[in-house]
């Protein structure tokens, strides 16, 4: 099976993290309203011991980083990330020239403060003139102390020797948990708008209540939708900064996993609203319409294509195409439109194709409760083992429950070697074995039609399609035991 990406940004090579552990600093934080803004960033800095050699300048960028700026240092170790743009705020890194990460920072709105480090103390690198760093660092610090505490308690704890040990232990480590939880609110009550009370809100997951008793009955599902109400607190989907965090998107990923139904139309609805409320982010929107545009192209779950027709037809062709390349355009346009005709429960398009004696032979022609409809191709590795198992499981099973086949090859060249094909593997001739002639071929083409292998998206063989009576799609790209086991529950319904 192909898998399509679509590629709007350049993002660097991976990185390897090297964990910062900032010092105290004399400094104080203090957050209050925001200074004139000063376009571009000016950002000096000095880097002992390295000398005359390029720095860089990275950042989160999603599940990956990317590299924004450099700096030259000179024989004083001195250089200056400079540029006329302002940088998208979030956390940043530096890079030494060796591509290895240094120690980590914030990247303020004003982006004019100073940077002191040496490579062989750099957990105490200094970041001067910049509130929002200083409030970083006395965090890190709080954090790393009560931290290492922690683990302390934690290997005491594996090593209990009595209950009430153990009990004492457990207290003392939900106790620093409760610590650093009203440290968090703490500063997200003072400094509402600082850098840090943004990471806050991206990093935090609502805890689950208690179940309530509702007449008499306890409501189970209520923690469950509590969670899911309150997840996105506090988190605006147009900010960029959030980007710029590694939070941001695994903790997308676990709201896709864990809070929304795999149904087409539970996700277009939390995608809808994602998507609209980022759309004034020049960053973020683009990346989330790519993010959901490739995992829903070729999804995980059959159905799900659904979402991804849904993006082509209420962005992507009201003009979002305008994002992408070329290429990229010409692809989700190709994709869609060869998704538009097969979604679950709409009438398979039609098929009037010739069969083994010449003659014209039509899907809606076929009365039967269910209809398989078979794509396949007899020189195809694939199709030479799961066709005859196709039709050991219609001689077995689906021939006495009516079900019918309409078998298809896809290549008019190859009449030959499927006729071959049927008489070696004796394929039942109850099937409709059919196929498109040349001159039919020609004459869609001349016409200006979509073509069959679009029609039903055929781009790997076999292609299977469960149809119902009425001829609409019921199942699409599963395996022979999935259809049988979906053919079996729609009986019994």
């Amino acid at each position: 099976m192909r898998f399509l990406l679509i590629n709007l940004f350049f993002l660097a090579s991976s990185l390897v993290l090297v964990a910062q552990k900032p010092a105290t600093t004399s400094k104080s934080a203090v957050i209050s309203a925001k200074p004139a803004p000063v376009k571009g960033h000016s950002i000096p800095i000095t880097l002992t011991p390295l000398k005359n050699c390029t720095v860089y300048l990275g950042s989160y960028f999603g599940k990956g980083m990317t590299l924004v700026d450099s700096a030259k240092l000179n024989g004083q170790s001195q250089g200056r990330f400079a540029g006329s743009k302002k940088l998208t705020g979030g956390i940043y890194f530096v890079v030494s020239p060796n591509y290895a990460i240094q120690f980590e920072l914030l990247m303020d709105d004003q982006q004019q403060f100073s940077i002191v480090a040496d490579t062989a103390n750099k957990e105490n690198a200094r970041i001067i003139g910049s509130p929002d760093n200083d409030l970083f660092k006395q965090y890190a610090v709080f954090t790393n102390e009560r931290g290492r505490f922690k683990a302390q308690l934690e290997d005491s704890y594996k090593s209990a020797a009595t209950y009430a040990d153990s009990n004492n232990l457990r207290n003392s480590i939900l106790k620093i948990d409760s610590e650093l939880d009203a440290y968090r609110s703490n500063v997200a009550a003072k400094y509402p708008n600082s850098l840090l009370t943004l990471l806050f809100n991206v990093m935090k997951r609502p805890s689950q209540p208690a179940m309530p008793i509702v007449k008499g009955k306890v409501d189970s599902l209520y923690p469950f939708h509590y969670v899911k109400s309150h997840y996105w607190d506090d988190v605006l989907f147009n900010d960029n900064r959030l980007l710029r965090t590694p939070f941001f998107e695994s903790k997308l990923d676990d709201y896709f996993k864990y809070y929304v139904s795999p149904e087409p139309d539970s996700i277009i609805s939390d995608v809808k609203y994602m998507l609209l409320s980022a759309r004034s982010g020049n960053e973020i929107y683009p990346y989330l319409l790519t993010k959901f545009t490739n995992k829903y192209m070729n999804p995980e779950f059959m159905g799900q294509d659904k979402v991804f027709v849904y993006l082509f037809e209420n962005f992507y062709a009201k003009g979002d195409t305008n994002l992408l390349n070329p290429a990229s355009r010409k692809t989700i346009t190709e994709r869609a439109y060869s998704l538009m005709a097969n979604q679950l429960g709409l009438p398979a398009p039609v098929l009037d194709l010739t069969d083994t004696t010449g003659k014209k032979q039509s899907l809606y022609g076929i009365k039967a409760p269910f209809t398989v409809v078979a794509f396949w191709d007899p020189n195809c590795g694939h199709c030479k083992d799961e066709i005859p198992q196709l039709d050991s499981l219609y001689k077995a099973k689906w021939k006495a429950k009516g079900v019918a086949i309409y078998s298809v090859n896809i290549y008019e060249n190859e009449v030959p070697a499927w006729k071959k094909f049927i008489a070696e593997k004796q394929l039942s001739k109850e099937w409709v074995h059919a196929y498109q002639t040349k001159e039919a071929k020609q004459q869609e083409e001349k016409a200006g039609v979509p073509n069959y292998r679009q029609l039903y998206d055929i781009f790997k063989t076999p292609t299977l399609y469960l149809l119902d009576s009425n001829k609409r799609i019921i199942a699409k790209q599963l395996s022979l035991e999935q259809f049988d086991k979906l053919m079996e529950a729609k009986q019994q319904n």
